[in-house]
């Protein structure tokens, strides 16, 4: 059943490379938590978007990659089943990977931006992959990317080796220490990575395609 007072929309985009051996119903069973909050019965039924200019949840068999760019009205309790789709998620990719999750405010609107309000929205940046190794190589690659793009403003390219090379000592640094963690198999969370940004209001674009 479609779920009622939902104050949020909530988006769900990422493309996750998968083993060989994955099928249709591997990801059924892994994205359960998602389209069962959507009130669907199968993954079949509630791939289907909120909105029918995005993809939805996609599974391309030649490819071998789940695609997701699927929107869901509901709560922060959509939260609870994150740690459970990284943990299915884990089972089946080839490699690391990225999901976005981001939470839109659906009362807030233009009048409540001129009045000088701020929305509710709220961002989830999940990492998935086989192993802590290629968890972190997609964390390191991501605050590469950032970092780098925000000091290319001040400094050339050539000259940030320096940098790259301090942040792969701390990613070192943190493999060592957690590689035995079980908090490597759970998302980290945050509002950080390539997903900050938005239009003049500061809200972060729905559509990523």
């Amino acid at each position: 059943m479609p779920r009622k007072n939902t104050p949020f929309e909530i988006h769900v985009h990422g493309q996750v490379p998968l083993k060989a051996q994955v099928k249709f119903e591997h990801l059924q069973d892994a994205l359960k938590p998602m389209w069962k909050y959507a009130g669907a019965r199968s993954l079949a039924d509630g791939a289907r978007s909120s909105y029918e200019d995005e993809p939805g949840i996609k599974f391309d068999a030649h490819e071998r990659t789940l695609q997701m760019c699927w929107t869901v009205a509901g709560d922060f309790d959509f939260r609870q089943i994150l740690d459970e789709v990284c943990m299915n998620l884990n089972e089946l990719a080839d490699a690391g990977a990225a999901i976005e999750v981001t939470f839109y405010d659906a009362d807030y609107d233009d009048e409540d931006h001129e009045n000088g309000e701020e929305s509710r929205d709220d961002f989830v940046m999940l990492f998935v992959g086989p192993d802590p190794a290629a968890i972190m190589q997609v964390q390191r690659d991501l605050l590469v990317q950032d970092i780098v793009s925000m000091m290319e403003r001040h400094f050339d390219g050539a000259e940030l080796g320096g940098v790259v090379a301090e942040v792969d000592k701390l990613f070192a640094q943190r493999f060592d220490s957690l590689v035995s963690s079980l908090a490597l198999g759970k998302p980290p969370t945050g509002s950080g990575g390539t997903a900050l940004g938005g239009h003049g209001n500061g809200r972060k674009p729905r559509h990523l395609h």
